[in-house]
Parts: C-alpha cells; sequence; structure tokens
C-alpha cells in the first residue's frame, strides 16, 4: 500500500517541521513513499532545505483553482495535510485549497486546525473563528459521493504554539519579563510546536483499510500543552529552566499588537489571530488540557514548558550560545 502526501505552506515553520520530520524520521519516512511540498515561495530556504532531504517542492499560486487540481494531480498522492498558512487571504487560500483536494480526489485529508476555535465568537474572535468554516469545508466532503475526499479525514486542533513566546525574547533577555496580554488569573496550555509536527507524522504515515489508520481516520485531535499555566507559572517555568530571574508582567492587547509589529516575520492576520487567542484566555475559556489523544497516537509525553525553555535558552538569556539542532522541537525525542 502507497502512501504518497502533499503538505501545504512548507515555506512556513509548522509545514515546514511536518515536512522534515517526515524526511528524516526513519519511523516515519519507511512508511511514506514521497512527500510533495506546496509552497507559495519556492525560493525559501526551507523549501530548499526540503529539496536537498527528498522533497519535491510544487509551486502554490493562489487564485486559479484549476491550477491548483492540475498540481495535486501531478503528485499522484493519496493524502493531503492542509495547513492554513500565515497568510493575510489565509481562509481564501484554504477554502480554495480545499475544493482543489476535492476535485482531484485524494482520499485522505488531514486538516491542522486550532484548539479554541469553538470558543470563539464571530464578531469577538473571527480569525479564529474561521478555523470552524474550514473544518466545515473539510468534513462536508465526507457525504459527497462526486469524489474520493472526505473518506478518510482527520481534523488536529492544536494548542498556542510555546515558539510565539519568541516574539518576547527580546523583553525576556533584557528585561527579565514574560510580557502577555492574557491578564492575573485565567490559564492556558502552551505546547511546542514539534509535538504538533509528532503527532501530524504519526497520522500521515499511519495505514489502514480505508485510508488513514482506524485509529485516526475520522477523528477530531485536540492536543495542547500539559501543564495548565497562568502568567506567573509560566515565568516560573522560565526562571527554572533557565537559572535567570522572570517575571510575568500583564500587558494591554495594544502593547502586544506593538511587539508583535516589531517582528519581521509576522503579518497582521497572525497578529490579529494571537491577539485573538489572548483574549479567550482572558476571557477564562481556555482553562482545560488535551493530551490523552497526543499520548494514544504517539505513546509519548507532551513537551513540558520548562523542558521548551531549556532548549530555546539561548532566545532568552544574553551570552548564551546559540544551538543549531533543537531536535526535541522536531522530533518529540
Amino acid at each position: 500500500m502507497t502512501r504518497n502526501v502533499v503538505i501545504s505552506a512548507v515555506d512556513g515553520q509548522t509545514g515546514f517541521l511536518i515536512a522534515e520530520l517526515i524526511l528524516t524520521n526513519n519511523d516515519f519516512s519507511s512508511k511514506i513513499d514521497s512527500v510533495f511540498g506546496l509552497a507559495m515561495d519556492i525560493n525559501h530556504s526551507k523549501c530548499k532545505l526540503l529539496k536537498e532531504l527528498g522533497a519535491e517542492i510544487l509551486h502554490h499560486v493562489p487564485g486559479i483553482e484549476k491550477d491548483i487540481v492540475k498540481i495535486l494531480k501531478h503528485a499522484n498522492a493519496d493524502t493531503i495535510c492542509i495547513i492554513p498558512p500565515a497568510h493575510e487571504e489565509k481562509f481564501d487560500i484554504t477554502m480554495e485549497l480545499i475544493n482543489a483536494t476535492k476535485k482531484a480526489n485524494m482520499q485522505n485529508v488531514c486538516l491542522l486546525s486550532a484548539a479554541g476555535a469553538d470558543m470563539a465568537e464571530r464578531d469577538k474572535q473571527p480569525r479564529l473563528r474561521e478555523f470552524i468554516d474550514i473544518e466545515q469545508a473539510v468534513l462536508i466532503t465526507k457525504g459527497d459521493t462526486s469524489t474520493e475526499t472526505g473518506h478518510s479525514p482527520v481534523i488536529i486542533r492544536a494548542g498556542f504554539y510555546l515558539e510565539n513566546l519568541l516574539a518576547y525574547s527580546p523583553q525576556a533577555k533584557n528585561d527579565r519579563v514574560i510580557p502577555l496580554p492574557i491578564g492575573d488569573s485565567h490559564k492556558f496550555a502552551p505546547m511546542a510546536l514539534g509535538d504538533v509536527a509528532l503527532v501530524t507524522a504519526h497520522v500521515l504515515s499511519g495505514k489502514g483499510e480505508h485510508g488513514f489508520d482506524d485509529k485516526h481516520r475520522g477523528q477530531l485531535i485536540v492536543v495542547t500543552g500539559p501543564l495548565l499555566t497562568a502568567g506567573n507559572e509560566l515565568a516560573e517555568a522560565a526562571k527554572q529552566a533557565l537559572d535567570e530571574d522572570m517575571e510575568f508582567e500583564d500587558i494591554s492587547p495594544r502593547e502586544a499588537e506593538r511587539v508583535l509589529k516589531k517582528q519581521a516575520e509576522t503579518n497582521i492576520s497572525e497578529i490579529q489571530y494571537l491577539l485573538e487567542y489572548y483574549s479567550l484566555v482572558r476571557e477564562g475559556k481556555l482553562n482545560y488540557i488535551s493530551t490523552n489523544a497526543f499520548h494514544d497516537i504517539t505513546g509519548q509525553h507532551v513537551q513540558e514548558p520548562v523542558e521548551w525553555f531549556k532548549i530555546y535558552k539561548s532566545e532568552f538569556v544574553k551570552g548564551e550560545e546559540k544551538h543549531q539542532n533543537k531536535k526535541r522541537k522536531m522530533n518529540g525525542k
């Protein structure tokens, strides 16, 4: 039984890490015959690295659906991992890709969505709520007899990425503070991006009689970090890992937006998404963890914040040498 996988948005960090993990970890590469990466920027350094690792990079030009269908058919793939891109037109681009996937009759569809999207309100957190509309577009194909797409779907709702904290590393280095607009009392359970890649790789490589492994097929998988933390508890985890004094500072959404705008790689849609996520924390809607599915699928435990801060110590402490090999964030080991 062959398995040829297309992964979208590989010029972004999430898609890149999933593709890299599959290509470099024998547990997954031995089960997958070929990896195709869809990218809007095919000259991105991430695409070049994936190409060196054995992936074929396909140019994803949004706007002409029939051309996307042609590209997907060229790949002759049976499986696609759809990752909404970090782009101002995230919703339209993703919906177009879902429609193209259906027309290309791709059997297995894994969508990477967002934990908390179901808690978002359309008038208050519209960027987050878009993920529910995207999920619906994937799930509705289950009853469409005109296409193979939807026969074997999986949706992964991933929690807030700890890597988003890297936007505040200058403040941590210079002022020993982690400034977040989440209030003083409510909690959330951030998770390492590498753990998202790990669970996704297991799904994409799993095989069963009807496509994906029956343990995964049809599942709505919610994965968060293993620990509920308020801002001061997150700062305490950083203090333990970094052996440095660290405090939490509750800042306003406007100040958070100003900090995020200083990050060259953070576009306006992603800023809006992050601010909306923070607002859900302030409203007390993310006071939960969901780790059972991760453990059942991977056989491992979700990375804790202390371990994550140790890996990224150079980003938060002055004078620390940067280590290029951060494998724990990529392969969960």
